[in-house]
């Protein structure tokens, strides 16, 4: 499974186009075809990404559920239904769904986080606002966090 790290900002062009992190695009690349699966946020104002690996073990978590019950139909159609593949072209870039870049206000500039398992992108300003926050929260809270062994 792929491993995201570190935070970088890249210019949109008026057409969605966005190059992909080069330290993101070998994380993402799958029997030497390249891609990427976006989809919006279940908890924050951003668009959360991840290769196709991560997006096919959702899927496993989502068909363990009883087939009929309302929580698997709500999950498979808000994570899977929601979901984009898109393929990064030569020049390491990507077009992001129109509709995706509205919900995360982006216009000019996207910021990819790294967190994981998965990635996220952000408008500047609201994920520096985001950012402070979740320093203030990690800090209050970092004696929850322990190394296994």
């Amino acid at each position: 499974m792929a491993l995201f790290l570190s935070t970088f900002s890249n210019k949109v062009d008026a057409k969605g186009r966005v190059s992909v992190p080069a330290q993101f695009r070998a994380s993402l690349v799958n029997d030497n075809f390249a891609s990427m699966v976006v989809y919006e946020s279940f908890i924050n104002d951003c668009i959360e990404g991840c290769d196709l690996e991560r997006i096919k073990k959702l899927s496993e978590s989502i068909d363990n559920l009883d087939p009929f019950s309302e929580e698997r139909d709500a999950f498979a159609t808000a994570v899977l239904g929601g979901s984009v593949q898109l393929s990064i072209d030569g020049d390491g870039r990507v077009i992001l769904p129109e509709v995706l870049l509205k919900k995360a206000k982006i216009k000019d500039v996207a910021v990819f986080i790294g967190k994981g398992s998965t990635f996220e992108i952000w408008e500047p300003k609201y994920f520096e606002e985001y950012m402070a926050q979740a320093k203030a929260q990690a800090k209050s809270k970092r004696n929850l966090l322990r190394l296994s062994k």
